[in-house]
């Protein structure tokens, strides 16, 4: 399996139609080529000195490392959260047909 720049980015927000307006927002300007949305994770965390219990949708973003910068740019208007989760998960190898069709999918990336 060769090797890519495909990265998984991982972020919440706090309901499905959250989920699907930043999903579209974000593949309108090519910085994904896919976001998976697993509805009702139970998030568990503190926020202003106080333990929450929220119910929320956890996004799968899949994209390339070179779209990075232009993806948090993007998440500072669109994330729907103060303080949105934004963590990259390195993609060590996979179909290449796969990684090539995350490629195709950024190549035109704009911010």
């Amino acid at each position: 399996m060769p090797h890519s720049d495909a990265v998984v980015v991982l972020t919440t927000v706090g309901t499905e139609d959250d989920a699907a307006t930043l999903v579209r927002a974000l593949l309108e300007r090519r910085l994904v080529a896919c976001g998976t949305m697993l509805p009702r994770a139970r998030s568990i965390y503190r926020w202003d000195n106080k333990i929450s219990d929220e119910i929320e949708v956890v996004l799968l973003l899949k994209t390339r490392s070179a779209c990075l910068d232009a993806l948090q740019q993007s998440f500072e208007t669109l994330h729907p959260y103060k303080l949105p989760e934004l963590l990259v998960l390195p993609v060590a190898a996979g179909l290449p047909k796969y990684l090539s069709w995350i490629a195709d999918e950024t190549g035109l990336a704009i911010a």
